[in-house]
């Protein structure tokens, strides 16, 4: 399953974002730390071309730390590109964002010329906090709803550096199925663009894989964990997720859970590694070649059918009208 999101804001986001980036000096990239590479934004990279990027591992408190560092370790060493683990709430993090954008962007940061940066991301993984945090006031909404951010906002942190805020899309279609879930666990995705209980068994199913032991100690399971769907109906059962009669209502349950692992309230955790996504982005890539290849062969299949058509149509019309009315 493939998620198609591009509601008309976020077409118009792009078309700004295109008319800046001429005038940007850096982008800060806001990733959720949970999925840093789910979170990121493949258009994004499209449109800055060779402008340098900081990527922010928003929500650290919230990641395995193991995890993390791994995709650190990764990014340097494949593509160069400077990446932070980082959390608004951390005064240490929000100092060092200037001193790590300065070291980017030496050639800039005065008065006369103050450092252009742009904070772009996809919905929900705190855009807009940032920008208060470093204004140290109340600009930009704030919300726990994807796409809160409707609109670009310049605003002034220091005489040398001036933040464009821009809104948080995500491109056309997520091509691949296990990143769209991804980013519905943890909830970049609109809660009715997946189905509620889907996005709860694809993330309870994650948990007893890699991290078993947190759903065993939130839950207080005393025997094996099971499937997926088991799991979360003895969530239901243990959380009072019920309906008249005693039956489990797994739509609550769902909830449940899923509160559960985007307050961070399961543990700290990260859905993905390099590898994975090395090997997620081979199937996709595989199936994308077997889609061709069957488009292209049902093309070869149709020109014989029209060529016959059309030579059936012309023998007709090589006929004599005389013989055709007897």
């Amino acid at each position: 399953m493939s998620v198609q999101w591009f509601p008309g804001h976020m077409n118009k986001a792009r078309r700004e974002i295109e008319d800046v980036m001429t005038q940007v000096d850096i982008v800060i990239e806001v990733l959720d730390a949970r999925i840093p590479d789910s979170s990121q934004n493949p258009m994004l990279s499209q449109l800055r071309g060779d402008v340098p990027v900081l990527r922010l591992l928003n929500k650290k408190d919230l990641a395995d730390q193991d995890r993390i560092t791994s995709w650190l370790n990764h990014w340097q060493e494949q593509d160069s590109i400077t990446a932070k683990p980082f959390s608004t709430l951390d005064k240490q993090d929000l100092a060092n964002v200037k001193h790590w954008v300065a070291k980017l962007v030496p050639h800039r940061g005065t008065a006369e010329k103050p450092i252009r940066a742009m904070i772009a991301g996809i919905p929900n993984v705190g855009k807009s906090s940032l920008m208060n945090a470093l204004l140290g006031r109340r600009v930009a909404k704030v919300g726990d709803e994807p796409a809160v951010t409707k609109s670009q906002q310049k605003l002034k942190v220091t005489p040398g550096f001036v933040l464009l805020d821009t809104p948080g899309i995500l491109w056309p279609k997520i091509e691949n199925p296990k990143a769209s879930y991804r980013l519905a666990v943890t909830g970049a995705v609109r809660d009715t663009a997946i189905d509620y209980h889907d996005v709860a068994l694809v993330g309870v199913e994650f948990f007893v894989e890699h991290y078993p032991d947190y759903v065993t100690s939130r839950y207080k399971f005393k025997t094996e964990l099971g499937t997926a769907d088991e799991v979360l109906s003895t969530i239901g059962s243990k959380r009072g997720a019920l309906r008249a009669g005693g039956v489990i209502d797994m739509h609550k349950a769902a909830e449940v859970f899923l509160n559960d692992v985007r307050s961070g309230a399961i543990g700290t955790y990260v859905m993905e590694t390099p590898e994975m996504i090395i090997e997620e982005e081979r199937q996709v890539e595989i199936v994308k070649a077997e889609k061709e290849a069957k488009r292209q062969a049902r093309l070869a299949a149709a020109v014989p059918q029209r060529q016959q058509s059309q030579n059936r149509t012309e023998r007709t019309q090589d006929i004599p009208q005389d013989s055709l009315k007897k």
